[in-house]
Formats: C-alpha cells, sequence, structure tokens
C-alpha cells in the first residue's frame, strides 16, 4: 500500500491512501479480535459494539498515520522513533480499548511489567513496520522476498504485543462480563471477521497488483510515446541522411542567437558553406556514393567546430554554420580549419574521392539584422568564393553584388586572355654589385586588357591561382621566357639568366617537369640560363615533396632561388638541403634599411646564412644610393629595384642597354 500511495499520482492517491489504511487498520484489527476470541475464561464472554468500533477506528486511524509517515520523502531517525512512539501507543489503545469491550465487574487489573513490554513490543513493532515500509515502497529485484520476510516480522511483532497484553490483564474471583448478554454473540461474528478481513486484502492486493500492471503498461505505452515524438521531432526538424539540423530548426537556432547576441551585445558569424565537386562524384559513382560522402563531410565538420556551434544541412551539398567569434578574424580562422579539414581525400566505398568546399561569411549585426538577411548575405559570399576560384572563403561585403558581377566578368576575360595574346612580359634588370654589369633580368608578368588596359598581377593571379588558370598562364610564362633568352643569348649576352616565379598552385602540379623540359628543348636554351623562383612559404609547405621536386629541377641543371626569404619560416635542416643556388632577400627588408636597425641585422644574418651555405644573395627593391652601398658593403651578390631600372618590355630593355653602351663607342 505504502508503494502504491507512494508512485500514484493525481486524485487516486487520496484513495489509495484511504483504502490501504482501511485494510491495514482492518488486518491488525482483525488478528486483535481473532486472538480475543481465542482467549476463554468459565464464564460466558461478549464485546460491547462501541468500544469494539472505536479499536477498529484507532487501528485504522494508526495505519494512516503510518502510510502517510512511510510516504514521505525522507525519514530519518527522529521521525522515524517519535513515529514509532506515536504509533505504538495507537496499537496498543487499540488493543486495550478491544478489552474494555467486555465490561468486566470488577475491572480488569492489568501487570505493570507485562503492561510496559506489551507498550514496548507495539513501539518496536511499529518502528519495524514503518522502516521496512518506506524502504520497500519502491519496486525492487528482491522485493516479493523483502516483503515476505517483513511480513512475517510484522506479523509476530504484532502477536507478540497482543499476547503480551493479554497476560498483562489480570481478572479478580468473581468477575463478570456485562457485555456477555447485550454485547456482540461472538459464535458467528468470528466468522464474518475473518471472511470480510481476508475478502478485503485480498481485494486490496488483486487491485494493486492490477494497477501496477496498468501502471507499467501505461509507462510503456507513454514510452513509446514519447519516443515516437521524438521520432517524429527528429524528421520535422533535423535532415534524416546527416541528423544534423535542417532549415527550420536553423532558422529557430538562428533567431535565438540574434536574441542572444542583442541582450549580451555579442557577435556571431554566418558561414554558408557548399562543396566544390560534389556533382562530379554523383555522376561518377551515383547517388549512393554521394550520399555517404555527405555523411562524412557532416562527420568532419563537427569534428572540426566547438560543440557549441550549430552546424545544419540545408539539402544538398549546402550546409550553414553558426559560431559565436569575437572579430571576423575568428571567423576567418573556423573558415580555414573547415576548408583544410574538407579538402583531404575520402575513402567511399573502396574509391578515393576528394572535393573541396566555398564558404561565405556575413557577421551579425553588421551584414544582417535578421536570419534571412544572414543567410541571403552568407549565401552571396559564398558563390563569390567560387567565382573566385573555389577552396577559398569571402566575407560578405555590402558592395559584393557589384564586385561579384565584375569578379565574375574578369575572370571570363582571363579564361580568354590566352587566346586573345594578351598577356606579355616584363623583365626587371639584375646587377652584379654593386653597379654591374647586368647579369640577368626577371620575368614579370602584365595583362594587357583590351578594354580596361594595365591590369597589374596583384589583381588578376589570386583569380587565377584560385582557378587553376595559374597553370596554363604559367607555362606560357616559362615558354616565352626561355624564348626572349634565347634571343639575348643570340645577341651576344652568353651570361645572363632569366627568372621566372612558380605559384604554390604552380610548383605543386605534376605537369610542372615536362613543361620546364619542354620550354628549354623547344628554345635549345641551356638549363642554367634559367633560374625559377619560388617562395619560401612554398619550400617549407611540404619540405619533403618539394625536396624531391628541386632535386629533380636541379638535376636538369636548372638554377633555384628561394624568393622573399626572411618573411617565413624556415627550418635550417631542411633548407641546407634543398639544391637552391641563391636567397634573394624580401624587398620588405630594404625599404626601411636605413632607419631599422632590426632589418639591417636581419638582412646580415640572411647573408652570412648565404655565405656558410654557399648561396648568392640577391636583395630585390634597391631604390637609394644608401641602400646600394650598404647591401654591397654587407656582401649582396646581385643588386635588383627601381635604381637600375623598372620593370619593362624587352624591346625597351634593349633600348636602354643601346643608350648605355653609345657613350663607350664614342670614346
Amino acid at each position: 500500500m505504502s508503494g502504491r500511495v507512494f508512485t500514484a499520482t493525481g486524485r487516486s492517491v487520496k484513495w489509495w491512501f484511504i483504502g490501504g489504511a482501511f485494510a491495514m487498520g482492518l488486518g491488525i484489527w482483525s488478528m486483535h479480535f481473532i486472538g480475543m476470541l481465542a482467549f476463554s475464561l468459565p464464564i460466558p464472554l461478549g464485546y460491547a459494539i462501541e468500544p469494539t468500533l472505536l479499536s477498529l477506528l484507532i487501528a485504522i486511524g494508526a495505519s494512516a498515520f503510518a502510510l502517510w509517515l512511510a510516504c514521505q520523502q525522507e525519514l530519518p531517525w527522529v521521525r522515524l522513533a517519535l513515529g514509532a512512539l506515536l504509533m505504538g501507543l495507537g496499537i496498543t489503545a487499540m488493543h486495550y480499548t478491544g478489552m474494555q469491550a467486555l465490561h468486566m465487574t470488577p475491572s480488569i487489573v492489568y501487570d505493570p511489567g507485562w503492561l510496559a513490554l506489551s507498550i514496548l513490543i507495539a513501539v518496536l513493532a511499529s518502528g519495524t513496520a514503518l522502516w521496512i515500509a518506506f524502504h520497500l515502497r519502491q519496486h525492487s529485484r528482491w522485493m516479493i522476498y523483502s516483503r515476505l520476510g517483513a511480513a512475517v516480522v510484522m506479523g509476530c511483532a504484532i502477536a507478540g504485543m497482543h499476547y503480551t497484553g493479554m497476560a498483562a490483564a489480570q481478572f479478580p474471583l468473581g468477575s463478570f462480563c456485562g457485555a456477555a448478554n447485550n454485547g456482540i454473540d461472538s459464535n458467528w461474528l468470528a466468522l464474518l471477521v475473518i471472511i470480510v478481513t481476508l475478502a478485503v486484502m485480498a481485494i486490496a492486493l488483486i487491485i494493486s497488483v492490477l494497477d501496477h500492471r496498468l501502471e507499467q503498461r501505461t509507462a510503456h505505452l507513454a514510452t513509446s510515446l514519447e519516443q515516437a515524438n521524438s521520432e517524429l521531432m527528429q524528421m520535422a526538424l533535423y535532415d534524416p541522411l546527416t541528423h544534423l539540423p535542417n532549415r527550420m530548426l536553423l532558422g529557430d537556432r538562428l533567431g535565438q542567437a540574434i536574441q542572444t547576441a542583442h541582450r549580451e551585445q555579442r557577435t556571431f558569424a554566418t558561414l554558408f558553406l557548399d562543396l566544390d565537386g560534389f556533382k562530379a562524384v554523383n555522376d561518377a559513382y551515383g547517388h549512393h556514393h554521394g550520399d555517404l560522402l555527405l555523411v562524412e563531410v557532416a562527420k568532419r565538420i563537427r569534428n572540426t567546430v566547438r560543440s557549441q556551434d550549430t552546424i545544419a544541412r540545408l539539402g544538398g551539398d549546402e550546409f550553414v554554420l553558426l559560431a559565436e567569434v569575437g572579430e571576423p578574424t575568428d571567423a576567418a580562422k573556423i573558415a580555414e580549419k573547415l576548408i583544410h579539414a574538407l579538402a583531404q581525400p575520402y575513402s567511399i566505398a573502396r574509391h578515393e574521392v576528394e572535393v573541396s568546399a566555398s564558404i561565405g561569411i556575413a557577421i551579425y549585426p553588421d551584414n544582417g539584422k535578421d536570419g534571412h538577411e544572414l543567410l541571403i548575405n552568407a549565401d552571396a559570399a559564398m558563390y563569390h568564393a567560387k567565382d573566385l576560384g573555389r577552396n577559398g572563403f569571402c566575407f560578405f561585403e555590402h558592395s559584393m553584388n557589384t564586385n561579384a558581377q565584375e569578379q565574375l566578368q574578369l575572370l571570363q576575360d582571363l579564361r580568354r586572355a590566352l587566346e586573345r595574346k594578351e598577356f606579355l612580359l616584363y623583365y626587371q634588370p639584375k646587377l652584379h654589385a654593386p653597379d654591374g654589369p647586368i647579369i640577368g633580368t626577371e620575368a614579370l608578368l602584365r595583362w594587357q586588357h583590351q578594354t580596361r588596359g594595365l591590369i597589374p598581377p596583384n589583381e588578376f593571379l589570386p583569380l587565377a591561382e584560385k582557378t587553376g588558370l595559374i597553370i596554363p598562364i604559367g607555362q606560357w610564362v616559362l615558354d616565352e621566357a626561355c624564348a626572349q633568352m634565347r634571343r639575348w643569348y643570340d645577341d651576344g649576352h652568353t651570361d645572363w639568366s632569366v627568372a621566372v616565379n612558380l605559384s604554390t598552385v604552380q610548383f605543386n602540379h605534376s605537369g610542372l617537369l615536362d613543361s620546364v623540359r619542354n620550354a628549354l628543348e623547344k628554345h635549345a636554351l641551356e638549363p642554367h640560363h634559367l633560374i625559377l623562383e619560388i617562395t619560401e612559404s612554398t619550400a617549407m609547405r611540404d619540405a619533403d615533396a618539394t625536396l624531391v621536386t628541386l632535386e629533380q629541377l636541379a638535376g636538369m641543371g636548372v638554377h633555384i632561388s628561394i624568393d622573399d626569404f626572411g618573411t617565413g619560416y624556415s627550418s635550417l635542416l631542411y633548407l641546407k638541403r634543398l639544391p637552391a643556388s641563391e636567397l634573394k632577400i624580401d624587398r620588405g627588408f630594404i625599404n626601411d634599411l636605413a632607419d631599422n636597425n632590426e632589418d639591417a641585422a636581419i638582412i646580415s644574418a640572411i647573408i652570412a646564412l648565404g655565405r656558410t651555405l654557399n648561396l648568392k644573395v640577391v636583395a630585390e627593391g634597391v631604390e637609394t644610393a644608401e641602400q646600394q652601398e650598404f647591401l654591397t658593403r654587407l656582401g649582396c651578390n646581385s643588386l635588383q629595384g627601381f635604381r637600375f631600372g623598372r620593370p619593362m618590355s624587352a624591346r625597351q630593355l634593349g633600348e636602354q642597354l643601346l643608350q648605355e653602351e653609345q657613350p663607350t663607342v664614342s670614346s
């Protein structure tokens, strides 16, 4: 009963409490009554109705108190002791009130010792009952055995209290029972009490069992309903393929992020991500492989971002990330990590596939005040990143719509520039320190657009690298530079060399060696007349692979120059292994040479390093006589910069050489 009261809810708690108190009280009272019937005297006995009913009510009241106490959340020892005392006194009162129903004359005399012992047994029995009821109200593995044992303990304890109380009763000689004639007849009442008590207890037990089963079934149905609701919620708010939030849930999360950012004066980034090359995978291997790829992409995104960030799939190969950022550079770092993680090869059903990602970034509140505006602007920035060559990211700008059209047009023109023969090479002289003679040139690419005029390299080379157009453009540069070097050689400049810059994309391209070899063979040019320049960061990006490529180029006889030296991070262990012939000091160290002792110290260290490694040192960006004199004094082998000539066409360089040689001829 205590278990039913404790676990029931609503109005049923009251009915289980009343029913439990009645069943328990009737059980205790009927044990007392049947025990009274077992008592006999050599005189007729009967029981008055009022005291008998009062003893029953006392038993029910004591049981109600016991149930109430056992159903509390906690039962400390103080409360248990007080409850045991009150309940024990109640059971004792029930017993001795029932004894009063005999209406003995003279009155019953009770032995103080036995009386005290009966009260003590009642209190101990009550304490035991309370403790057992409190701890057995929850269902457990050993519940049946525990309750059977508890029933035996409680039955023995209550019976012991009854018969100890009966032993305390002493009847003087000549006593007679006043209720023998007008009290309850015990002959038929004994059978009635037994049947009613067993019926009440059996009914209570059966109802309790049935209710428990109903409760279990209801709990099972509730669990099934909860699981069904969870599945429906999953279907409604999550993408079934990747299990990421879908567009609906993203809208809710985006609204919450805006409210939080507005309230706490924070910013967050909306990153719109689209896969590059996903359609090719679908076309080549089928949609099943495409789905497997999307699952792997979702896993990589989850493993790359923070747990508090929201990742959603809008459909197809489009994903959105919401990330709290302190400043835009934080969003850029997240985008770079994502691009790097997603660009790694995937193993899909024993096929190795590669895709990249284009990411557009919109920052709240600068790039949008609501979720729809943020998504639209991030989407526009993503398409801008695709237009710039993919596998990159772009921040949204308010002028992006206009710039996107311009960039798209520029990209289209760049694709046709080779066909239209709009590219040309300028050459900047490189002199032997301190003031000559010329020992070679550096070939610099220019784009003579048919309508926009001369476009500087910094406007179109990044676009060419991102789109992969740098590969055919780079092949043209190599071919044209070797052709011009051949013409200079035929003009008598047999000690010259021409330097060509290689971008990271071009250097890592598998066709680089063939391009260099073909250009040299086509123009019958000795390899030592060609210098290939790679930046320090390119050389150190993948040092082992770089070493293999450079050794193959050096094996042809081509010279290698490390450009922009001092701006990256070089390992001397790898640097000494690189088959380079010269180091080129970045112009950034030359510009402030006169006013910056730190730059002078760096240049001095680079020159000393070059000498140690038997490398020639070239300084670019020389513009003043002071820089020329200082660099020569430190030990630079070659100088290059505006002081000796700006980049110019081959024809202009020839005219300049002719002018420089004329005074010598006239003398």
